[in-house]
């Protein structure tokens, strides 16, 4: 089968599910989006590592990278293989420089992973046949503008998840005194997600 190579073209809420994010995922060579829903947790994983943040204590995809590099595994591969009834399914490709070994993974913490050890990840023709958008050239080249890691989500964001709407509407007063306009519009939106659900 024929394997496409993604790269990771923006991070952000999701508009279907409240506390879930949009991760979404472009072929390198072509205009097809793979949107992928993820958890919060998650989506904070992989934003801190494209920030270059470092967190005061490893997150468990930190700890599984120390983990593999004190026993000398390297992960060259991650691969969305399947599709089933909306699920993405993911596997690691592990070596530990004799052979090489697949392991099963949530799509979002094998993309997780992926960052942390700068490996490529890949798909199949078949699952971006199936699921893949279509982007015109207005729409790609906004795409393409989220990749900037200004525009992804921050810890903060997930953050707000843990809030009540009270907490947030005192919250978004707060930011909008101390003129934080970039903060305020993240409250908003939180806000108006749980509106909508």
């Amino acid at each position: 089968m024929k394997k496409v190579k993604l790269e990771i073209v923006g991070l952000s809420y999701s508009q279907t599910q409240t506390g879930a994010y949009t991760l979404v995922l472009g072929e390198t060579k072509g205009s097809r989006r793979l949107p992928i829903i993820i958890g919060g947790f998650e989506a904070q994983a992989i934003a801190i590592e494209l920030e270059k943040m470092s967190p005061t204590r490893p997150l468990t995809h930190d700890l599984f990278k120390s983990l593999a590099e004190g026993f000398n595994i390297n992960i060259t591969e991650i691969i969305i293989y399947n599709l089933v009834e909306g699920i993405f399914f993911a596997r690691l490709i592990c070596n530990n420089g004799g052979k090489d070994v697949e392991i099963d993974a949530r799509t979002s913490d094998a993309i997780a992973i992926a960052v942390r050890f700068s490996c490529p990840i890949t798909t199949y023709e078949f699952i971006l046949s199936q699921s893949g958008i279509i982007l015109d050239d207005e729409a790609l080249a906004l795409a393409n503008d989220n990749v900037n890691p200004e525009n992804l989500i921050t810890v903060e964001d997930t953050d707000y998840l843990k809030k009540s709407s009270e907490e947030l509407k005192q919250m978004l007063e707060k930011a909008l005194d101390e003129e934080d306009y970039e903060k305020a519009s993240h409250i908003r939106d939180e806000l108006n997600n749980r509106k909508k659900s």
